[in-house]
This record gives structure tokens, C-alpha cells and sequence, in this order.
């Protein structure tokens, strides 16, 4: 059995500067070092098998658009199914999940090995097999990346999340020259046999690890309801929603560097798989140099500074490489877009980690590479309609354009600074005993809280209830009204429903310590006697025979 770690508690915010982490603290962790080894080989099985299923595409048609195709076949996938299966990471064991998406990606690898072996390939059957392990992928990564903070403190999520950067732009330094020389020397069909046993390890270590995590004390929410939470939670976090936005941005204008890479070496004198392979050796170099920085740069910058960093490093990466008439020049723009690839990426991922409870992350998480790959595979379609009709070089031009502009959007949707919640659970609230006999799936619930507010504190009371607004609907809450009462408008009364009363407590136990802020000020700004009181009701129908009485009981914390 392989040790795992308990997270220790951590301040609820802490603004002033921190010294920074060691880059190499989550290695520490004897299941992430594991992990993260056996994902070292885990990718380099993958780069070759993407090295493969690029120049083989680039040998069997001589279109540019379905070279492009290849990266869209994988990316679109993440952006189609990953909502969904952050709600399987939420709603299931991740180390299972995990266990699933690798097993299948292993033998749809080892069915695309068979088919290169035979000679059976066509244009559309190799898009459809790399659709397919981009549908095992989407299925890990949330999984994957919520995991991380089972493995590591919250304190190291930053530094764990630019290590798996670091781990994979190692192979990807070596891993597409190699891949290079196996498809130069033995064929597509062998690089994708090396990807088939690329899984094994990682499949190894997942099926050994036993984390210790808390008992579930409610039931599974609904595939479709948690799709539901997990949109819902993300539409009302305006930090997440930037970074969505921004993410997208990101995706949708660098995928054209990686998108007609392939083009670009073909082209060059002297092209061919070693040249491609040794770009994106080239570009992984960067990315690991980027990774490194990372943290340097984080404690100098802001996060909007390094974002658009990223944008303008891209966009250099771009022109050199349409310019570029021979590998070296262009592996130098390679190094930079690696550095800014990582420099981004990394930043959205960890803004995301660090703005989200566990309850939810894995679909927030699954959001934001939806945004990230499904602007990835538009972006390849895009830019691959731009070569057919005007040439790689041209195309790359266009998507430096238009990076530049896409940096430009910061000014109207900067990230925030950075500021560390405390999203634990806030544990205050405890299941009220009720008269009637209700089930899980009892509801609709009503809740009424009650107020009562000196004149003089209304103003600010009603900042408080906006934000108290955000929190309940965020956390599920529907039909939120405040109401002020016309004989006596000292009483105001916040009215809320839950379309069962599991919801119902599933939205109170969704409440973290970042969120006491504003029921702290709101009890302090009651002038009742006691807490405010909170009426809970089950709504029924007036056709219904009979009058059920209707629990009503104040609790401390509403």
C-alpha cells in the first residue's frame, strides 16, 4: 500500500507575501512521487504516439486542414465530455476513475497498433482512433488534477501542478525526438506499440494507491443535477468565469503553433519526422523552463501580468516559426511558446485549485479544460482552414494577430490578485429534527430567515444580502427573494427553496470558511432577540386533503 498524506489546516486568507514553497516540496508525498514518476513514462508513451499519428496523417493525405484535424481529434473530446466526467471525479472514486480511463486508453492503443501494423489506416480511422483516447483522456484528467489536492498540502498545490507541467515537458524535450526516430526507423505502427505499454505503470501505481479519505455522507448526486451544480457554481464565481473566458482565449489562438507544426517541418529544407520531433523537443526544453520560473515569476508578477506574458511570448513564437527557414531559428520561438504555454496553463490551473472546495473541483476543473481544449480544437480547425487556403506561414502570422489581441482582453477581464481561501467546509450547520417524515427526496423546501435591521444599517445590510445571493444560488439555492416587511420595516426576510431536502442539505454543508464573512456581519447587524429566525417548510399542493404543520426553529448559524 502506498502512503498517503492528511491535509493540515491552513489560514483562511493570507495577503501580505509568503515565503515562497520549495518547487520540489510535493515530491514529498510518496503517492504523488509515484504518481508522477509513472506519468513521466505514462507521457512519453503519449508524445510518441502523437508524433505518429501527425506524420502518418501527413503521409497518407496531403491535406492541411486534416493534419490539423489530428490535434483537433484529441482535444475535442475534453471539450465535449469533460463536464461530465468532473461530475464522475466529484461523484465517484477518482483513483477508480482513474483506473477506467487508463485501462480503456491501453486498449484503444493497442487496437491502433494493430491497425497501423495491417496497413488498414485511412484519414478518418486514425482521426476516429485518436477521438477515442481523447475520450479516455477527458475522463482522466479531472479526476487527475482534483487528486492532486488529496496528495499533497494545499499549500504545495501550486508547486504540485508545475511539477506535472515539469514531468511532462521532460518528455516532451526527449519524448517527439525519439518518437521522431521510431517513426523514421520502424514506422507509425511502432510508436503506437510504445504508447500501449506506456499505461502499464501508471495503471500499477493507481491500482496500488489507497487513499484515506472521508466518508460520504450523502447520497451520489444525479449525473445531469451535478452537471447542473458544477455550471451553476462556475457561472457564479467571477474568478473561475475570467479564467474560463481567458483559457479559452489562450487555447483558441496557441493551438495553431502545435496545430501546424507538422506543415511547418514538411516544409523546411531538410524536413521531415526528426525536424518535427526535434520542435517539439524544442518547445518541451521551454516548457520546463517555464515551469521553473514559474514560481519566481508568480512572487514578481501579478497573475494578469504573467497571463498576458504569455499571450505576447506566444505570439514571438508564432512569427519566428512563419519566418523561420530552417529548425534552429525556429526552435529558439519554440523554447519561448513552451515557456509561456506552461507559464499560463499552469497559472489558470492553479487560480481554479485555489478558488474552488473540494465538493466541487473536479468540475470546475473539467470547465476550465473545457474551455482551454475546446478553444484548442476550434482553434485547430481554424487555423488549418487558414493554411489550406493561404500556407502555413501566413496562418501563423494571422494567429500571432490575433494572440495579441486575445492578451488585449485582460483589460477588460484581468484576473483577480491572488489571495488564498479557506474552502474548507464550514462545519457550523447540523440537520434540524423535523415533525413530519420526510426522505431524501421530500421537497420542494421553502426557508425563510428573518432580520430585523436598524434604519441606519440597511445600506449595508443590503451589500450583505447580494452577496449572500451569489453564495446560496451558487450552492444551489433557487427563487431567492428579500422581502421587507410593510407594518414593521425593521423585519426583512431572505426566502429561498430547494427542490428537495437533500439538496437542502447538501447546499447548507456546502458552506465554507471563505463564506462566514458575510453570516458573521449579518448576526451582528441583527437586532432581534437571539439568532435570526429560519422557518423551514415542505410546499404542498392546495388540491392535497389535509393540513400538514409546517416545522418552523431557529438555528444559530442560518
Amino acid at each position: 500500500m502506498i502512503a498517503t498524506w492528511k491535509e493540515a489546516p491552513h489560514p483562511s486568507m493570507d495577503p501580505e507575501p509568503r515565503p515562497r514553497a520549495s518547487a520540489l516540496a510535493p515530491l514529498g508525498s510518496p503517492i504523488f512521487r509515484a504518481i508522477w514518476l509513472a506519468s513521466l513514462v505514462s507521457n512519453f508513451g503519449g508524445l510518441v504516439q502523437a508524433v505518429g499519428a501527425a506524420w502518418m496523417m501527413t503521409t497518407i493525405t496531403s491535406s492541411a486542414n486534416m493534419v490539423a484535424l489530428v490535434q483537433a481529434s484529441t482535444t475535442l473530446p475534453i471539450m465535449v465530455f469533460s463536464l461530465a466526467a468532473g461530475a464522475i471525479a466529484d461523484n465517484f472514486n477518482r483513483r477508480r476513475v482513474m483506473l477506467v480511463a487508463q485501462g480503456f486508453m491501453l486498449c484503444v492503443s493497442v487496437a491502433l497498433t494493430v491497425a497501423a501494423w495491417m496497413g488498414v489506416l485511412t484519414p478518418w480511422t486514425l482521426l476516429g482512433f485518436t477521438f477515442l483516447i481523447g475520450c479516455g483522456t477527458a475522463l482522466n484528467n479531472p479526476a487527475w488534477q482534483a487528486s492532486v489536492g488529496d496528495m499533497v498540502p494545499r499549500a504545495d498545490i501550486a508547486a504540485a501542478v508545475a511539477l506535472n507541467s515539469v514531468g511532462f515537458n521532460m518528455t516532451r524535450s526527449v519524448g517527439p525526438a525519439i518518437g521522431g526516430l521510431i517513426v523514421a526507423a520502424a514506422g507509425a505502427a511502432a510508436a503506437f506499440a510504445v504508447n500501449s505499454l506506456s499505461y502499464i505503470g501508471l495503471i500499477g501505481v493507481l491500482y496500488a494507491w489507497r487513499p484515506d479519505l472521508p466518508p460520504r455522507t450523502l447520497p451520489r448526486e444525479r449525473l445531469a443535477s451535478a452537471m447542473a451544480a458544477g455550471l451553476r457554481y462556475v457561472a457564479m464565481s467571477p474568478t473561475i468565469l475570467k479564467v474560463v473566458l481567458r483559457a479559452f482565449l489562450f487555447g483558441l489562438t496557441a493551438v495553431s503553433v502545435t496545430a501546424l507544426l507538422p506543415l511547418v517541418a514538411r516544409n523546411m529544407e531538410q524536413g521531415g519526422p526528426l525536424v518535427y520531433g526535434g520542435l517539439l523537443g524544442a518547445f518541451g526544453v521551454g516548457a520546463i523552463g517555464g515551469a521553473f520560473i514559474g514560481g519566481r515569476l508568480r512572487y514578481l508578477l501579478s497573475s494578469e501580468w504573467i497571463v498576458r506574458l504569455g499571450f505576447v511570448g506566444f505570439a514571438v513564437c508564432a512569427t519566428v516559426l512563419a519566418l523561420a527557414r530552417g529548425p534552429w531559428l525556429a526552435g529558439l520561438g519554440m523554447m519561448v511558446g513552451g515557456a509561456c504555454w506552461v507559464l499560463a496553463l499552469a497559472l489558470f490551473n492553479t487560480t481554479v485549485q485555489l478558488s474552488t472546495p473540494r465538493w466541487v473541483v473536479g468540475r470546475a476543473l473539467s470547465l476550465y479544460q473545457t474551455a482551454a481544449f475546446g478553444g484548442m480544437a476550434l482553434g485547430s480547425w481554424l487555423w488549418g482552414m487558414v493554411a489550406e487556403s493561404n500556407g502555413a506561414a501566413e496562418a501563423l502570422l494571422w494567429a500571432a494577430a490575433a494572440m495579441i489581441a486575445a492578451g488585449a482582453a485582460g483589460f477588460y477581464l484581468p484576473l483577480p490578485a491572488r489571495a488564498e481561501l479557506d474552502l474548507d467546509p464550514l462545519n457550523r450547520w447540523s440537520e434540524p429534527k423535523v415533525q413530519l417524515p420526510l426522505t431524501p427526496r421530500s421537497g420542494p423546501i421553502k426557508i425563510n430567515v428573518e432580520y430585523v435591521i436598524d434604519e441606519a444599517d440597511v445600506p449595508e445590510f443590503l451589500d450583505l444580502m447580494a452577496e449572500r445571493q451569489r453564495i446560496r444560488r451558487r450552492d444551489g439555492a433557487r427563487a431567492w427573494t428579500l422581502a421587507r416587511d410593510l407594518e414593521d420595516p425593521r423585519i426583512w426576510v431572505e426566502s429561498y427553496q430547494t427542490p428537495t431536502w437533500v439538496e437542502y442539505v447538501r447546499h447548507n454543508m456546502r458552506r465554507t470558511k471563505a463564506d462566514a464573512g458575510p453570516s458573521d456581519r449579518l448576526r451582528e447587524l441583527h437586532r432581534g432577540n437571539g439568532p435570526p429566525a429560519v422557518e423551514r417548510r415542505i410546499v404542498r399542493q392546495a388540491s392535497r386533503l389535509g393540513v400538514e404543520p409546517h416545522p418552523k426553529a431557529p438555528i444559530d448559524h442560518p
